[in-house]
């Protein structure tokens, strides 16, 4: 079973590494104080999202940020996960799933009417999972980012 609960300002560093391990195998180049600066708000209780870690407070093994927005479409607030990362180490023994549907649950108890998320379209262990939990592709839109 795998422990999931709102990360504190006390998971910064612990969550610093888990976020350089996912940015690591996505390519993605941040420096620490970039990275510092985007994380430390969220875990300070920013009302634009929250940060959830997985697995003990002692070792956790992964974690979910998320940002809210708002979708007429939906009817309401919703929920968009920024990154979802599992240590590879523990992948496969169904603590991201069970994390993802705890969290899901949480999420629609405080009201929050949808969840989406992007995954890389090559990914097709992360879309089996995503579509297992109930993700639905939306394949009449295409996601689109102007960096500012």
């Amino acid at each position: 079973m795998s422990a999931l609960r709102l990360a504190t300002s006390d998971d910064l560093d612990r969550l610093m590494t888990l976020v350089g391990s996912l940015h690591d195998t996505q390519g993605i180049a941040q420096d620490e104080d970039t990275r510092r600066g985007a994380l430390t708000p969220l875990l300070e209780g920013s009302p634009h999202g929250a940060i959830w870690m997985i697995g003990p407070r002692s070792a956790p093994v992964g974690y979910i940020a998320i940002s809210f927005g708002w979708s007429i479409e939906f009817g309401g607030l919703e929920a968009a996960i920024d990154e979802f990362f599992v240590r590879e180490k523990v992948r496969g023994r169904g603590m991201g799933s069970e994390a993802m549907m705890a969290l899901a649950r949480a999420l629609s108890s405080e009201g929050i009417k949808a969840m989406n998320l992007e995954v890389d379209t090559d990914n097709m262990r992360a879309r089996t999972l995503y579509e297992r939990i109930g993700f639905r592709s939306r394949d009449r839109y295409h996601q689109m980012v102007r960096l500012l």
